[in-house]
């Protein structure tokens, strides 16, 4: 049975970015739903971190309407939009750590800037609490970013984007540059994090294993615009040359392997763990996210 309503958290609609006579982004449309991890991929220089900063408001579009949380946000007075910037978290590529802070200062950033009244006391124990909570160890807070790993920076960056408890969630590249086994951990963190806080998160990535492991959708940028939006098999369901390329290439095979390896092992491990002459539970069945017939249209 369809949904009768659905409720987006970030609703873009006719976007046009351009630099100069480069144009960007034409007329692109996106939704992303409340509660899912959306990927967001496609070739270089399509615009996915151009995106990403039109929706928070570091890029000012040439063209389109832009709501987070039903509030429009292009255009509006800084001031006015506090209220919005408070509900949402980002991690940059790389972390985007101030160098000259230590991690736990790197969190209380966004603390002082929106909540300029709290006492040190109450900062160092938000920072220390926020620290834990994305995996790393305690003694991590006193510790410049050049005395950190690749992995530790990504995920001190993200302590500082979940500083404000936030409700939506942009990750742009997260595990860009970590090894395998790094990168697995960080999806693994994202998911949990997903559920246990309730997030949305906007995931701009090139990562396939990302992409198999934690989205629950996946939009693709081509032609200057949001091309299509859905899960990984529905993606593939369709002709487009970039899509096929992407998702079937040797880099999408060996990811839907590792996919399937894993599902292997999970269904061993439950299997061992249901006692003999009963079932696991199974989920109601939901319709799921259909792929836009046009982008942004439903």
């Amino acid at each position: 049975m369809p949904r009768a309503t659905e409720d987006f958290v970030i609703d873009v609609a006719g976007l046009t970015n351009s630099f100069g006579d480069q144009v960007i982004h034409e007329n692109l449309d996106l939704k992303v739903r409340r509660g899912e991890i959306l990927g967001v991929v496609g070739g270089s220089g399509t615009g996915k971190s151009v995106l990403m900063r039109s929706i928070i408001g570091l890029q000012t579009p040439d063209a389109g309407e832009i709501t987070v949380f039903g509030e429009p946000t292009i255009g509006r007075d800084p001031t006015d939009a506090v209220n919005i910037r408070k509900r949402w978290g980002i991690l940059f590529q790389g972390g985007a750590l101030f160098s000259t802070l230590t991690v736990a200062e790197n969190v209380q950033v966004p603390l002082r800037e929106f909540y300029p009244e709290l006492d040190q006391a109450l900062l160092d124990e938000i920072a220390s609490y926020k620290v834990v909570m994305t995996g790393l160890p305690a003694n991590a807070g006193p510790k410049f970013p050049s005395e950190l790993s690749g992995g530790m920076k990504k995920r001190a960056g993200l302590a500082r984007a979940l500083a404000l408890d936030p409700e939506l969630l942009f990750l742009d590249e997260p595990t860009a540059g970590l090894d395998p086994i790094g990168a697995a951990a960080f999806d693994e963190l994202t998911k949990s994090l997903q559920r246990t806080l309730g997030l949305t998160v906007f995931l701009i990535t090139h990562d396939l294993d990302t992409l198999y492991a934690i989205c629950d959708r996946v939009a693709v940028l081509a032609d200057k615009k949001v091309i299509a939006v859905g899960t990984i098999d529905e993606l593939l369901a369709l002709d487009h040359p970039w899509i096929q390329e992407y998702f079937n290439g040797p880099r999408g095979r060996a990811a839907l392997a590792g996919k399937a390896d894993i599902g292997s092992e999970i269904a061993k491990r439950d299997a061992a763990a249901t006692p003999r002459g009963t079932h696991a539970p199974v989920d109601d069945a939901d319709d799921g996210p259909t792929v836009d017939a046009e982008p942004g249209t439903r």
